[in-house]
């Protein structure tokens, strides 16, 4: 659930797990925009280990099996091209990309790619992760996974914005670089951060987030004491707020609007 402007009805999107036994992403693209909905999200997971040590926090105490969707998704940005390639204004959402997961050179070569043919239509939602092991087999360490959350989305944000990208991070770097094309968007798309509600979470949004995707509905959240009401939306580290103002995106609960006292997204 999203809006432009403060005080406008809410715009509704769609967010799907697409996979090899779903309609098409592109196929449900056009039905989407034809019925005059706002954006389509999908997530990704690039594979599940077997070995299912970390609990699925989507159930109560962790002993429920993880449903086989999380198997059997299409890439996300393949899937959010496809869709791209048979709208003209649906707004092309990730919901959420697991950023300590990617070469992030390489992610925003193709988020600026997939940004600059769409027309600027794509919306980032980030999130850190919640598999250790399969964090684990692309390399990087899941206690440092918040860490190299912040570093990847520097560089990327810098090869968006700058004719000569650089970063100097506390675990990935960029020697100075040129890249192109840049973002149809100014600054490059905007990023939305996932993830249940709680002050780690909400200390990343201040510090480079232009808002917040709550995860409403997971069962691991439920009974959580409330933290401190976020300054969600830009303005951190030295940031100007996003345009438009903060926000939060997907569609959050009562209580959860409350909790931050701000309007949705006006992504």
């Amino acid at each position: 659930m999203t809006t432009r402007d403060r005080g406008a009805p809410p715009a509704i999107g769609i967010t799907l797990f697409p996979t090899d036994r779903t309609i098409p992403p592109a196929e449900l693209a056009r039905e989407i925009e034809a019925r005059g909905f706002e954006s389509f999200f999908v997530p990704e997971h690039s594979h599940i280990p077997a070995s299912r040590e970390t609990p699925w926090p989507g159930s109560p105490d962790g002993s429920a099996p993880l449903p086989d969707m999380y198997w059997h998704l299409h890439d996300q940005i393949v899937g959010l091209s496809m869709a791209a390639a048979v709208t003209e204004r649906l707004r092309l959402g990730t919901a959420v990309t697991l950023l300590p997961q990617h070469d992030p050179i390489w992610l925003a070569k193709q988020l600026a790619s997939l940004d600059h043919l769409s027309g600027g239509r794509v919306v980032l939602g980030i999130g850190f992760g919640w598999n250790r092991e399969q964090t684990e087999q692309h390399g990087a360490r899941f206690a440092e996974r918040r860490t190299l959350t912040r570093d990847h989305l520097a560089i990327m944000r810098s090869l968006w914005t700058d004719e000569e990208a650089a970063h100097v991070g506390e675990l990935r770097s960029l020697a100075p670089s040129w890249a192109h094309p840049k973002p149809a968007q100014p600054g490059g798309p905007p990023v939305l951060l996932g993830g249940g509600w709680g002050p780690k979470l909400f200390d990343a949004i201040v510090e480079y987030g232009d808002g917040w995707m709550p995860i409403s509905a997971r069962s691991s959240i439920v009974g959580r004491p409330p933290p401190p009401p976020p300054r969600v939306g830009g303005g951190g580290a030295g940031r100007p707020p996003a345009p438009g103002g903060g926000g939060v995106g997907g569609a959050p609960t009562i209580d959860e609007r409350a909790l931050i006292g701000i309007h949705p997204s006006p992504y």
